[in-house]
């Protein structure tokens, strides 16, 4: 089921790139909690007017911490899954500021720039089920909200969005040696071409082989038979009509290159690591002995790179890539700073207390 209680990640990972403004815009002084209240068998975290109730907070928790509880007393439940909750309640309070900070910073009449990519989220959200709009109401429901709240929940998610975004560097100019690094960084991952071969092979299986003696050995024959091709193959015999000659004997061939780790048997890897292309080798026999093989190497190709010329572009988008993950990292760590001011060690408790007993009953 889809999730979308505030509480899976911080907003400012779901925007991933912008223009203008600094980091360091988010130092400015944002909201402080005004207290904790109690509300109708709950507590309420009030942060800069903005209400966080313990009610949200436990059914976001509930799935992932129901099974520490059922398993273990109290103490421990508490001792395991309080780093959790708080984590929960750390990316709340995060989200919370982030907005605040987002509204604080744009211009009037925002709120009715987002009706229309906010009405996109809920028949996106819809849709998500098969486009069944009570199915989708009762997922709401069980979240704890109404089609006005989810919409509310969106504007808030795309505000955000925009903001954090306004917030990142500029691209930047990048120099040839930084371009030329960080290639050398990705190219192992990114940009490896794969060894591969191509041959030609005549496969002999002994249990195959019609021999008129049955006291005769069908492996010794194999081996005869084996020696024989190899001449005939040696000097210019097609490897199709040789296979048609003789009964246990076949055919194989691949239509390209294909990469040596991928062969069943590895033994005609290793052969063909010794050849260069038009080389013949056998007879080649696998471990077992059910097979023998000829070989005809057509084509190899050793590992390598896409050359930089070709991969720059992808190399710099990169870099950019990198430079805005920083940025955005140094505006989570500076909202995760703010949030610690705002947690509670009573709410933190009390949620634990109604998540363990929640569990448990």
């Amino acid at each position: 089921m889809r999730k979308f209680a505030f509480l899976t990640v911080l907003v400012l990972f779901l925007y991933g790139c912008g223009a203008g403004g600094k980091p360091d815009d988010t130092e400015e002084k944002l909201p402080q909690k005004t207290g904790l209240a109690e509300s109708s068998g709950g507590l309420v975290l009030t942060v800069g007017g903005e209400s966080i109730t313990s009610d949200e907070i436990i059914m976001a928790a509930m799935e992932q911490l129901r099974p520490i509880a059922q398993s273990s007393d109290f103490e421990r439940f508490k001792q395991q899954a309080e780093p959790q909750l708080e984590e929960i309640i750390t990316i709340r309070v995060s989200n919370v500021l982030l907005y605040q900070q987002a509204k604080k910073n744009t211009r009037e009449g925002i709120e009715q720039a987002l009706e229309r990519p906010a009405e996109a989220e809920v028949r996106k959200f819809i849709m998500d089920f098969g486009g069944d709009y009570i199915k989708a109401e009762q997922a709401l429901k069980q979240q704890g909200l109404d089609w006005a709240s989810f919409k509310e929940y969106q504007k808030k998610l795309i505000l955000s969005g925009f903001y954090v975004a306004s917030q990142l560097p500029r691209a930047g100019p990048i120099t040839y040696s930084e371009l030329l690094a960080c290639y050398n960084q990705m190219k192992e991952e990114s940009f490896v071409i794969l060894a591969a071969i191509k041959f030609q092979l005549i496969d002999i299986e002994p249990t195959k082989l019609q021999i008129a003696d049955p006291n005769q050995d069908r492996l010794e024959q194999a081996r005869k038979l084996a020696n024989k091709l190899l001449q005939q193959v040696k000097a210019g015999k097609d490897f199709v009509e040789l296979a048609k000659e003789y009964p246990g004997v076949s055919f194989a061939a691949h239509s390209k290159p294909v990469q040596p780790e991928s062969l069943k048997y590895g033994i005609l890897a290793d052969e063909a690591e010794k050849l260069e292309p038009g080389d013949i080798a056998g007879p080649i026999e696998t471990p077992r002995q059910e097979h023998i093989f000829i070989m005809k190497l057509e084509e190899k190709h050793p590992k390598g790179y896409e050359p930089f010329e070709k991969v720059q572009r992808e190399v710099k988008a990169k870099i950019d890539s990198d430079r805005q993950k920083q940025a955005r990292d140094q505006i989570q760590a500076k909202l995760r700073q703010q949030a610690a001011l705002e947690l509670s060690s009573e709410f933190t408790e009390f949620c634990l207390q109604k998540i363990y007993q929640m569990s448990n009953e």
